[in-house]
């Protein structure tokens, strides 16, 4: 399973003038935005670092997800959310002929975890060698003023620890605030496993 992005958050939906402010930087000289490219690097950063962590896509984009095979004959589940929209399902034979499938055989199945594309009748073989291509749109929001208030704080709160410790090469593997782990607590996924 290969997941692309094939849009991109755009740089005005990324809060520079937020994170500017609790951070605390001063204001009032001539270059007031000489670290605007700096801000921006650290909350695409942590934009990242948070979907990764959580499966959610923050602000909806346009995602590519390619698959050797299905996960079930009936149905697919995608691995991030929300989606709010699929595209379009294509097949694609070993040898490289697309065949569009239709949308009205497919259902889309919301979850806040693991939305699933069901098929009314079963999911098309995709054969040896073939693959499958499914487009959609992922995300809580359009602009980071309309995420939930508690992933917004989140987003703020690591990239500003990004830029505080932006010297820092000591921390561990993964490590996270513990304000931020927090904040992200309830859109983690929990997994459980059953040993036989």
């Amino acid at each position: 399973m290969i997941l692309t992005e094939e849009t991109f958050v755009p740089e005005g939906a990324l809060p520079v003038d937020a994170l500017k402010r609790h951070l605390r930087l001063g204001t009032g000289f001539d270059e007031d935005d000489v670290q605007d490219a700096v801000l921006a690097s650290f909350l695409r950063a942590s934009l990242a670092a948070i979907e990764a962590r959580t499966g959610k896509a923050l602000i909806a984009r346009r995602f590519l997800l390619t698959l050797p095979a299905w996960s079930d004959p009936c149905a697919q589940a995608l691995p991030l959310a929300p989606v709010s929209e699929v595209i379009s399902v294509t097949r694609i034979d070993r040898f490289g002929a697309a065949t569009e499938l239709a949308l009205t055989a497919l259902r889309l199945e919301l979850d806040a975890h693991r939305p699933r594309l069901v098929a009314r009748s079963g999911l098309p073989a995709l054969g040896e060698g073939g693959r499958a291509e499914l487009r959609l749109v992922a995300g809580y929001a359009e602009s980071f003023g309309d995420l939930p208030a508690d992933l917004a704080q989140a987003v703020l709160l690591l990239a500003a620890h990004y830029y505080e410790y932006r010297d820092e090469t000591a921390l561990g593997q993964g490590c996270m605030p513990f304000g931020v782990t927090a904040l992200l607590q309830r859109y983690r996924q929990v997994r459980m496993g059953f040993a036989s």
